[in-house]
């Protein structure tokens, strides 16, 4: 589903968000949407996880939810990735992180 440009959808019980993930920023920050994709800036570099585990703490923190339910669905080696929200409604999540 496209909303707002943003390529985001319900999966049962889950939602699904593709991202486009900028390791090595400045500060961490959920910067808008680039094409299809919610662009997440991340100051952790892209070794060891490190960047993956900060979107998943940003993603969560923006959603007030526990990081826990937030994961990298796919893309874990890529800054084009698939977030997986679990136990979360599109319409909660489309209006916090857009």
């Amino acid at each position: 589903m496209m909303l707002n440009g943003l390529h985001i959808e319900q999966s049962g019980d889950d939602v699904l968000i593709w991202i486009k993930a900028v390791p090595g920023a400045s500060r961490d920050e959920i910067a808008g949407v680039v094409g299809a994709r919610l662009k997440i800036r991340i100051s952790a570099p892209p070794q060891g996880g490190k960047a993956n585990e900060a979107i998943c703490k940003l993603i969560a923190s923006a959603l007030g939810v526990r990081v826990k339910r937030v994961s990298i669905e796919s893309g874990k080696t890529n800054p084009q990735k698939i977030v997986h929200i679990r136990n979360a409604v599109l319409a909660d999540v489309t209006s916090e992180l857009t």
